[in-house]
């Protein structure tokens, strides 16, 4: 007999149905292995698929897989806020002092439940691994990558938290929204550096609290994405290289993000660094398809 287990369809990072992110949320995963999560998270063909499990220690609320349409990772923004969601919604556990812990295989992540629906989850922290112009003969590869656009002070930078992503600010925000991308340069770039592409922003000047702070765009082609509608860990990425590099500025310790607008979307996420410097990525969500898997 096909066991029936409950299964969500979420939209991450949005604060109304069909403007974030989505992802594929199996709530009882248990007895599925390796090979079974995989080929559900290829059929689902969404950028990732995650499974809920009893977690393997008490100081863990739930356990989380992740997987893209190839291959398990260890971590992820946009599946961690929404699996918390999930796991939340089925009623499979409930905040300890407003705050979660989630079990992955980066770890124990703390994600923090705010009153209004809000969850933010603590991500790894990347670190600068190079910049542009340090003589290290990919500058011709960013330089394509980046064709024509117009380009802020702040070198670029290839910064690794788990994951390799270039990060490149751009000079205003209509730099960021008219780019296109030349996405054979952009795979290049990926592949020669084995990060997963491009992601570029700019800072928008709004100091309303209610408006975006930054503009963010990004293109994993490294994994054969062609563009990202709202990513936690890029955007998270984004928050660190500016807190070390020291350019941060008016942006504080917390702003908010728009990302996905030239995709249809329109996804808000809001990142805010710690006292200890820690990089936390938040946003609302929304399920959107609710139903059972026959698997």
């Amino acid at each position: 007999m096909v066991k029936l287990r409950e299964f969500l369809q979420v939209d991450v990072f949005s604060e109304r149905p069909g403007a974030g992110n989505p992802l594929a949320v199996v709530l009882d995963s248990d007895g599925l292995d390796d090979e079974a999560m995989q080929r559900i998270a290829a059929w689902t063909n969404l950028a990732e698929t995650t499974f809920l499990l009893p977690p393997d220690t008490p100081d863990a609320d739930y356990r989380v897989r992740i997987f893209t349409t190839r291959q398990e990772i260890a971590f992820a923004g946009h599946p961690s806020i929404g699996s918390a969601f999930a796991a939340l919604s089925a009623g499979q556990c409930r905040p300890r002092d407003g705050r979660l812990v989630q079990q992955c295989k980066a770890g124990l992540l703390p994600i923090d439940v705010s009153p209004d629906g809000t969850l933010a989850v603590r991500v790894p922290r990347s670190r600068i691994v190079r910049r542009a112009g340090d003589g290290l003969g990919e500058d011709a590869l960013l330089d394509a990558a980046l064709g024509h656009a117009r380009r802020a002070p702040l070198a670029a930078a290839l910064v690794e938290g788990g994951r390799r992503w270039w990060l490149a600010e751009l000079a205003d925000e209509a730099a960021v929204r008219d780019f296109v991308p030349d996405r054979v340069a952009i795979g290049a770039l990926a592949a020669a550096t084995d990060s997963l592409g491009l992601c570029l922003f700019a800072r928008t000047g709004a100091r309303d609290p209610a408006s975006a702070q930054l503009v963010v765009r990004a293109f994993p082609l490294g994994v054969g994405i062609a563009e990202d509608p709202a990513s936690g860990a890029a955007n998270a990425a984004i928050a660190a290289f500016l807190d070390e590099a020291g350019a941060l500025d008016a942006l504080g310790d917390r702003f908010a993000v728009s990302q996905g607008r030239e995709m249809s979307r329109d996804a808000r996420l809001v990142l805010r660094i710690d006292a200890e410097r820690q990089v936390w990525v938040g946003g609302q969500c929304r399920a959107v398809v609710a139903g059972t898997l026959r698997w």
